[in-house]
């Protein structure tokens, strides 16, 4: 669980002045360039926004990462998302948050109010579409999830989690994780100790090297049947 943050964001706290016109992206749709983002920084393991909490706010992550969890009744946290520089979350379909989001590490977004880009979605098809691809996006991740936890074993949710990790930073075939063992584990339905092995595991079969704590390289054609058994 995260660390209560020491300053959470508030719009009162937004200066018009500063607002991000200045800085390349910082509009949400091309199509709406009035959309403009207000800049926010969140230190590691500060929470963005509570589960519960009224969903007001917008917010694409610009640089960092960002995971989403829900506490279950026995206590145990179960991930549901992470955020990588690109995503936009925090768009709900109720009025408040279904999940806490909490930065994985530093990490600077973009908030954006959510009204106001409701209401462009009412005079806008491309903004409304857009809307409309996000909701189906986050319908199939969690759908792909629920496959994740039901279908694979520890070395096949291993495998396909990092295949698509490696897919959302390009597609390179090396990169850092920003999640930890623990937020992978709690992420695929394992235990950190088993998580742990399987990483092994996999290296020994060489199906991947880590160089660095986090910084792995995938040997795709020996990583992508284990993904698919």
């Amino acid at each position: 669980m995260g660390i209560k943050p020491t300053r959470r964001f508030s719009p009162a706290a937004a200066d018009p002045r500063t607002s991000l016109r200045s800085i390349h992206g910082s509009g949400l749709f091309a199509d709406c360039p009035d959309l403009i983002g207000t800049p926010y920084a969140y230190a590691r393991e500060e929470e963005v926004y509570g589960e519960g909490e009224e969903a007001g706010f917008v917010y694409r992550v610009v640089e960092g990462a960002v995971r989403s969890h829900k506490m279950l009744n026995d206590g145990r946290r179960q991930i549901t998302g992470f955020h990588l520089a690109g995503d936009l979350f925090g768009f709900e379909q109720g009025e408040t948050h279904w999940h806490t989001a909490e930065a994985l590490s530093d990490t600077r977004v973009l908030i954006f109010p959510r009204r106001p880009i409701e209401r462009a979605a009412t005079r806008s098809a491309e903004v409304a579409c857009q809307l409309w691809s996000m909701a189906t996006a986050s319908l199939r991740d969690a759908q792909d999830l629920a496959l994740l936890l039901g279908r694979r074993s520890a070395q096949g949710r291993l495998a396909a989690f990092l295949i698509e990790v490696d897919r959302r930073f390009g597609g390179t075939g090396t990169f850092a994780l920003p999640m930890t063992r623990r937020d992978i584990a709690d992420y695929l339905g394992l235990t950190i100790e088993t998580v742990s092995r399987t990483f092994s595991q996999l290296e020994e079969d060489g199906a991947l090297r880590r160089t660095a704590s986090r910084r792995i390289t995938l040997h795709r054609g020996r990583l992508r049947p284990v993904a698919e058994a």
